[in-house]
């Protein structure tokens, strides 16, 4: 085995193990803990009337559509990730959006809503660890993102997930972005 396919072997054996114990949670603890995000909305280091990215949830991901609700609610502008290739683009998400089925099971904003560019992304994820690494679902669409959008502006990256997602160590490359802060149904942390 190359040290490539080795280091791509570590990662998803520790996908698979964290998302098995995301998935084990029973789904009224998913929903209180999700819940819970709310409560820490203040800590979140977001910049005045900042465009916010969230995302939909899939499976049994974090739910952050209270945490969303309650960011509008602050004077944020929301947005929803549209799958669009090997990367993502964003569209405005407000109390009327249409939203429409797309693949995994998510669901954006049609090509009627305003495309824009976000100033924070609150990202899903498979796991994570104390340094702020993250481990996605291994088809790198917000790694793509993440490198175009940070070439025409600063970008916030903070990850949102079940405090039951963090493991010791994310096995990382080079090129793998730390994230600037996590939020969990604890709380938030800042990473550097």
């Amino acid at each position: 085995m190359t040290d490539v396919s080795t280091f791509a072997a570590k990662k998803d054996a520790l996908r698979k193990q964290v998302l098995a114990r995301r998935k084990a949670m029973s789904d009224i603890e998913r929903i209180e803990k999700s819940l819970q995000l709310v409560d820490h909305s203040h800590t979140l280091p977001l910049p005045e009337g900042a465009i916010v990215a969230g995302f939909w949830p899939i499976r049994d991901e974090i739910d952050p559509r209270p945490l969303l609700d309650t960011l509008r609610q602050k004077g944020h502008r929301l947005s929803l990730p549209v799958m669009t290739g090997p990367s993502l683009i964003f569209r405005s998400l407000e109390r009327d959006t249409e939203l429409f089925e797309a693949g995994f099971g998510c669901r954006e904003p049609g090509p009627q809503a305003q495309e824009l560019r976000p100033d924070v992304l609150l990202m899903p994820l498979a796991g994570f660890d104390a340094s702020g690494n993250r481990i996605g679902y291994g088809r790198a669409f917000y790694d793509t993102t993440i490198a175009a959008l940070e070439a025409s502006a600063p970008l916030l990256c903070i990850g949102v997930a079940f405090s039951v997602q963090e493991v010791d160590r994310v096995p990382t490359e080079a090129h793998d972005k730390p994230l600037h802060g996590i939020l969990t149904e604890q709380g938030f942390r800042s990473f550097g």
